[in-house]
């Protein structure tokens, strides 16, 4: 059996009355493999999780997902639909668009009484999910009542109760305070050792060492301009800048000017 999980090819996506927001991407993902997709906002990062998700199709080109096409006629038959449900988890950048429960148990327990599990199954992934993502004491709150860290743990809690075998992560990592962000890196390295597939959108370059074997990063062009090991992409500080990954910043000591490049989220000194 192929052990490819999603394969693209010359895959082009423009959302209505708007440039295209991907031209020509080739992309062949493997089981268990962890991913890093980065580049400068307009890219294409989030349009590509979508596409892996099956919220949106090819204008043209060919998305498959183990090994049939993925498509909004597959998406008809309920038990196709189903299957992919079970297997493919997309954990949006905004936890507000996952979460629309009267209560944050009622958001985890969402998806798996969708996809048919039994109440006494459903009851143990929401119990497990709450304790491996430290949120039972939130379990009776209203989500729209909690801060942005909290949000976002609830939001991959209710993917997790779905065990999916691929985790689609956007921006995981954004605005949030260092423990929330640590808790989360742990949750994608631990799911990966798991056999999970794993693939993250992230502006966060200090991340990418942790949570990618391979990198590829977007251009403004919508395509894959490079692909590579994290060490050898984040090394390469001329193509980080031309590709707006890293900025200069200007600043004045003893009436000379000085100029530094820094990260994204790096501090400036």
């Amino acid at each position: 059996m192929s052990d490819i999980v999603f394969e693209l090819t010359e895959v082009h996506y423009s959302y209505p009355g708007k440039f295209p927001a991907l031209c020509g991407i080739d992309l062949t993902v493997r089981s268990g493999e962890k991913i890093a997709v980065i580049g400068a906002n307009g890219t294409g990062k989030s349009t590509l999780l979508q596409l892996l998700d099956g919220l949106i199709f090819p204008h043209k080109g060919q998305v498959s997902a183990f090994g049939e096409r993925l498509s909004e006629w597959a998406h008809t038959d309920e038990n196709a639909a189903h299957r992919f449900r079970k297997r493919v988890g997309l954990v949006f950048q905004n936890a507000d668009i996952q979460l629309f429960c009267p209560s944050v148990k009622e958001d985890i327990a969402f998806g798996p009484l969708q996809l048919g599990f039994s109440t006494k199954e459903v009851e143990r992934r929401l119990l497990e999910v709450s304790g491996v993502l430290d949120i039972r004491h939130l379990l009776d709150r209203v989500p729209h009542q909690l801060s942005i860290g909290e949000k976002r743990r609830v939001a991959i809690a209710s993917v997790l109760a779905i065990d999916p075998d691929v985790y689609l992560f956007d921006e995981p990592t954004a605005g949030l305070d260092p423990s929330t962000v640590r808790h989360i890196i742990d949750f994608i390295v631990e799911a990966n050792l798991r056999g999970k597939t794993i693939i993250t959108a992230t502006h966060d370059l200090h991340i990418i060492g942790e949570i990618a074997d391979t990198v590829y990063v977007f251009g403004r062009n919508k395509q894959i301009v490079r692909e590579g090991a994290p060490e050898s992409v984040l090394s390469d500080r001329s193509f980080l800048e031309a590709n707006n990954l890293v900025h200069i910043h200007r600043h004045h000591h003893n009436s000379k000017e000085h100029l530094h490049q820094h990260m994204p989220l790096e501090p400036h000194e």
